[in-house]
């Protein structure tokens, strides 16, 4: 069983696929086609299905998905996205290659034909990875040898598992990339990733923009200010409507009177935004 993990794909499906097949595939109905519960693939882009399924209604499904048979029907092992294409495209049969494995070599080759492939989110790639190193009780060194990959991306691609949910989420809909993610990582404290998450998106930072905000909510101290219990409801107040107004944390001290304010900024086209909107709040 190892032998055929570590060929990957191909050491099932032989030749049958990119030369003319000594063995012709098998036409299946449609309606007897099952997915596969433990694809790692959670996430089909909608836009990019009908952009296959429109190449399907035109030249076809050029490449035979790989399937196990149970009974009378058949689980997809790899093809997913070529069948629900091919459902939307309206074909009532598919051209599929059918394999005889056990539960573990569907699992194995099911987790390494989607690593393997490159539209695979971030995430997903993270949790199939995870799946496969503690089923298989392997080393980062030797998935990365089965996959084709190096340590260090395995390596990377593993430290996204740690993010919460919300920002996976973020990731897997392509909102932020792999490099946003693994920028914000060093944060550490779930809500401080998700706020930090929430603000990149918003402002449409960069992976370098990003790694150079982290640095700096790192770099900054955090102060716990001594404030009277009996604060002004103003301040709190004005302090609010100025966060709101710049777009960003203000933070108020002192009294009705006499005080401070302190507005902070990531970037420098976060400071120009913030200049602008003083200059427009002073008449210039």
């Amino acid at each position: 069983m190892k032998q055929a993990l570590g060929k990957g794909l191909g050491a099932l499906m032989g030749d049958e696929v990119t030369s003319s097949p000594k063995k012709p595939f098998e036409e299946v109905d449609i309606q007897l086609l099952d997915t596969d519960p433990n694809q790692p693939r959670k996430h089909f882009d909608s836009e990019k299905l009908e952009e296959l399924a429109q190449s399907i209604r035109t030249h076809g499904v050029m490449q035979p998905l790989l399937v196990t048979q149970n009974g009378s029907r058949y689980t997809i092992i790899a093809g997913e996205r070529r069948y629900r294409a091919s459902r939307l495209a309206g074909l009532t049969t598919l051209p599929v290659i059918v394999k005889h494995l056990t539960d573990n070599e569907i699992l194995e080759m099911a987790l390494i034909e989607n690593i393997q492939r490159e539209d695979l989110s971030a995430i997903e790639q993270a949790d199939a990875l995870k799946t496969l190193m503690e089923n298989y009780n392997l080393t980062q060194e030797e998935v990365a040898k089965r996959v084709g990959k190096s340590r260090s991306a395995i390596a990377n691609l593993t430290r996204l598992i740690g993010l919460p949910e919300d920002v996976k989420l973020l990731v897997q809909k392509g909102v932020l990339s792999a490099g946003h993610a693994r920028a914000l990582l060093p944060l550490e404290d779930a809500k401080k990733i998700s706020a930090a998450a929430a603000l990149i998106q918003s402002r449409e930072f960069s992976v370098r923009q990003t790694e150079e905000y982290i640095r700096k909510l790192q770099s900054t101290p955090v102060f716990q200010e001594k404030r009277p219990d009996s604060r002004p409801p103003e301040l709190e107040d004005a302090q609010k409507n100025l966060s709101e107004i710049f777009d960003t944390k203000v933070s108020l001290s002192g009294s009705i009177k006499n005080g401070k304010i302190i507005i902070e900024y990531y970037s420098k086209e976060q400071l120009e935004l913030i200049y602008d909107k003083l200059m427009i709040k002073d008449g210039r």
